[in-house]
């Protein structure tokens, strides 16, 4: 018998799981669906990994067939990785002509930072708040996510950090007439700060819509504005596909597309859902920005980058986008997804935002909806609620007060219904809690922003004494709770 004491005590000690204090040891999945090793199905909202669904036939079949004939680096010919350059850069517009294969996220932008500052000549680099890249040492320098829980030396000094593009929450909200001038304004500012400190700009890197940060869709015409004014300081703009992209948004194949037509990136990063769990990515580019990074004189290799079976995959991951029209079912899935919740948005007053784009969406959760007060702990607890109702959610944001969907592409509109009725139920329950307030004055729910080095709540339970008695337990372990300070302690896993 399997136990988590087991696994803690082999795995490293910073490497936390989901659900810490009850975790779930799954041994098989299928499609949306994953399975426990007691047979339990639990319906995955989580997993943008497992793009097309977990386990896709097809996609063994390729991964398979190609495995049994030939697994090799690619300083050899081979017709897979040329054909999948030709199919992928056919998603892209015309300019985006050059692929680097790649197999992480991390290395991807990594990679990307490397072509950036070749082309340039530049070191400094423009980042949003709350932005996550990568855990390479590279990309925590550029991931406030990550170099704000080292304190005040946690920021490099050739790393500038932008406001978060945050219709909700942050600095030009929903009510301004143009925020996303507003927003590029800042950028504006940054660069000639910059300039005047010495500084030359070698990149904006930005996610097409942020993840980590909280599922924020930056206003339209935003890109466009940035990319102007660094293109203008000697730099390059990179989009970071790694979370949203391979048709995830629906409308289109790309999350930066949502900008425009007229906007076009100078480089594009991918990872996580491209080979639908089998570790690969890859990083698109122009020719001008791929000649400067050749004329280096350094030559680049990547040993597993772009072999036969990765590629075979790619590939068989793009046959079934296509096939399945998995695009198409994020749009019309999505749709519903967001129609229900923004149902749920008119009934309870905990819900104060509903944002998303295809199968992309959050769910911004208040305690108070004229001063949007994150409700970090209802979250929680809807979290863990959901896990034992069978449903994976996750929340996350800058106060992990967001509810994070990102399911498989197979994700229907039943599974859609089934989540949505889940959460309505818990909402009631916790508003029903509120009106029931004790008299010893304690806060209804707490604050918490990110203060320790940790990825999202292994299990940060900090529900409040007015609603623990739902469930006295769901959030009573590794918990650090003050009435007089309202933090409480902040884990957390990336997803």
């Amino acid at each position: 018998m399997w136990h988590y004491q087991t696994f803690s005590e082999c795995y490293l000690p910073s490497c936390k799981v989901f659900f810490a204090k009850d975790p779930i040891k799954i041994v098989q999945a299928q499609g949306q669906y994953m399975f426990d090793e007691n047979g339990e199905k639990y319906l995955d909202c989580i997993n943008n990994v497992a793009h097309v669904g977990h386990c896709h036939p097809d996609v063994i079949k390729a991964a398979v067939k190609q495995m049994e004939l030939l697994n090799t680096n690619s300083r050899f010919l081979h017709d897979n990785l040329v054909q999948y350059a030709q199919r992928l850069t056919a998603t892209l517009p015309e300019q985006l002509s050059v692929c680097y294969f790649v197999n992480s996220g991390s290395e991807a932008n990594d990679l990307a930072l490397r072509l950036a500052r070749q082309y340039s000549g530049h070191q400094d680099v423009i980042t949003l708040d709350h932005a996550y890249h990568g855990h390479v040492t590279s990309l925590i320098d550029i991931s406030p996510y990550k170099f704000n829980q080292l304190g005040k030396d946690g920021k490099k000094e050739f790393v500038h950090v932008a406001p978060s593009p945050d219709i909700y929450r942050g600095k030009y909200r929903e009510d301004h007439p143009d925020p996303a001038s507003a927003y590029a304004d800042d950028v504006r500012k940054i660069i000639e700060e910059a300039t005047k400190n010495g500084g030359k700009i070698a990149a904006f890197i930005a996610e097409s819509m942020q993840s980590c940060g909280g599922q924020v869709i930056p206003p339209t015409g935003y890109f466009q504005k940035v990319a102007e004014a660094v293109h203008k300081a000697g730099g390059v703009f990179i989009a970071d596909e790694v979370q949203v992209g391979f048709g995830r948004v629906g409308k289109c194949f790309w999350g930066f597309q949502l900008q425009g037509e007229d906007f076009v990136p100078d480089i594009v990063t991918m990872g996580k859902p491209i080979g639908n769990g089998h570790p690969m990515s890859c990083v698109v580019t122009t020719r001008e920005i791929a000649e400067a990074f050749g004329a280096s004189g350094l030559e680049y290799f990547n040993t597993f980058g772009g072999n036969p079976v990765s590629c075979a995959i790619g590939l068989a991951v793009l046959d079934v986008i296509e096939k399945d029209d998995l695009q198409g079912n994020a749009t019309r899935v999505g749709n519903y997804l967001n129609q229900l919740l923004m149902e749920q948005k008119q009934k309870h007053p905990l819900v104060g935002d509903v944002r998303g784009v295809g199968l992309f969406v959050g769910v911004d959760l208040v305690k108070d909806r004229q001063k949007r007060t994150p409700a970090t702990a209802e979250a929680q607890h809807i979290i863990y609620k959901l896990k034992e109702q069978k449903i994976l959610l996750s929340a996350d944001g800058p106060y992990r007060n967001i509810l994070k969907f990102k399911p498989p592409m197979c994700f229907s509109m039943e599974d859609a219904k089934s989540v949505v009725i889940q959460i309505d139920k818990l909402l009631t329950d916790l508003e029903e809690a509120t009106i029931h307030k004790p008299r010893n004055g304690l806060p209804t729910s707490t604050q918490c922003k990110r203060k320790v080095p940790a990825e999202e709540s292994s299990h940060s339970e900090c529900i409040s004494e007015n609603i623990s008695h739902i469930n006295r337990n769901a959030c009573r372990q590794e918990n650090v709770f003050s009435t007089e300070s309202q933090t409480v302690s902040c884990k957390r896993i990336r997803t």
